[in-house]
């Protein structure tokens, strides 16, 4: 019998038992069939190689042990949200913690809402972890489905029945204008492509760290062809600072190949700070200084809501966690 074309009807009919028989023995549901019967049908199952729908199995099941992960396609990955280091190690994170805490992790990538509730019904989820969207379509996502989800770095004005796990931004921010600040920087650029949410508490701490010392923002474009172009025409601008505060570390390493490209040396002729302290940050050239955000500790905060939410319990909505500065080579001393 060619096993990619084996049925449970053909099982069944093999044995001589019930179709309904060989799929309780499947999914499990074997109360009411003799020890003798589901040894029958495990051996021959295996024997024909029987290769089950996962979905089906799940779906007969009323715990799945399913978590969605979904990312927000966004237009600055330019569809390639996976490949962005920060969701990577954050994948990664949770990939370790739920399949250490017993649960299978389905990943999507969508920029539409709409399409979470029908993703979570499709495959009877136990909880969701949703990235990048924004508080409106959190608040319609609580109004649609009943199933226990938690948000990464949400931005709310009102969070009611909405996990939030976020990082202390503003902090981050305000230990690189410190440390700048000490290493006697006192003309500091920040780039970001908006000033609003996180990078906006990031942008602000750097000021209040820095204290006295001048501080400009420079909102550059979502679209990296058009970054290159942006570069090109305000590298002399940015020449007039002695050090410049990426809102992200991908932007820092951007910029750092560019001016690399342009004659330009980091920390050299200028220094160059990070965020999120991506696994990248340490085999640059040079290593990149970078504040570094823990997202195995954000994977088990994580996983530990969603239990909490499905026992009909939960600490707290807005969980915040500390960050770290990480001094490496990007940054000159001045004084």
């Amino acid at each position: 019998m060619d096993k990619r074309r084996v049925r449970i009807a053909d099982i069944a009919e093999e044995l001589g038992v019930s179709t309904a028989t060989v799929s309780n023995v499947i999914h499990g549901k074997t109360k009411k069939i003799s020890d003798e019967t589901v040894k029958r049908v495990q051996e021959l199952l295996e024997k024909r190689q029987y290769i089950p729908s996962m979905a089906g199995i799940l779906l007969a099941q009323n715990d799945s042990r399913i978590i969605g992960i979904v990312v927000n396609n966004h237009e600055k990955y330019e569809n390639h949200a996976l490949e962005d280091a920060f969701i990577a190690s954050s994948l990664n994170a949770l990939s370790l913690e739920l399949n250490r805490s017993g649960y299978f992790m389905m990943v999507k990538v969508t920029a539409d809402w709409n399409e979470i509730p029908r993703f979570a019904s499709m495959w009877n989820m136990d909880g969701l972890v949703v990235m990048g969207f924004c508080e409106q379509d959190y608040q319609k996502l609580r109004e649609s489905m009943h199933i226990p989800f938690v948000v990464y770095d949400g931005y709310f004005t009102k969070a009611e029945s909405i996990c939030n796990l976020i990082i202390d931004n503003y902090d981050g921010g305000r230990q690189v204008g410190a440390y700048l600040r000490d290493m006697g920087h006192r003309q500091v650029l920040c780039i970001a492509d908006n000033f609003s949410c996180m990078d906006r508490e990031r942008i602000e701490g750097c000021q209040f760290g820095l204290g006295e010392s001048r501080i400009d923002f420079m909102q550059i474009p979502m679209i990296q062809k058009e970054r290159r172009q942006f570069y090109q025409e305000k590298a002399s601008c940015m020449l007039r600072h002695s050090a410049i505060f990426a809102a992200s570390d991908y932007y820092a390493a951007e910029l750092i190949y560019f001016l690399a490209g342009a004659g330009i040396h980091v920390p050299g002729d200028i220094s160059v700070v990070g965020f999120d302290d991506i696994p990248l940050c340490g085999h640059m050239y040079p290593p990149l200084t970078s504040v570094k955000q823990d997202v195995m500790l954000r994977a088990r905060q994580a996983v530990r809501v969603l239990n909490q939410l499905k026992a009909g319990i939960c600490e707290s909505t807005v969980i915040k966690m500390p960050v770290s500065l990480v001094k490496r080579e990007s940054v000159k001393q001045l004084v």
